[in-house]
């Protein structure tokens, strides 16, 4: 669960840069950013519909 935590980090930081690469008509590393953001978020989202949320217990 720990790697699900740190790619949802990650997707909201290349979310953060695609926004910011778009304020300054850098439009290339607007596209990367929204990118990572989708694949990431994607991943995320995925992860914790089909695994769900861990409970604490085993």
């Amino acid at each position: 669960m720990g790697l699900v935590i740190i790619l949802a980090i990650i997707a909201i930081l290349a979310a953060i840069g695609a926004l910011k690469s778009l304020k300054g008509k850098n439009f290339l590393g607007a596209f990367w950013g929204a990118a990572s953001f989708f694949v990431f978020g994607w991943f995320v989202v995925m992860t914790l519909v089909h695994h769900g949320v861990p409970t604490g217990t085993h």
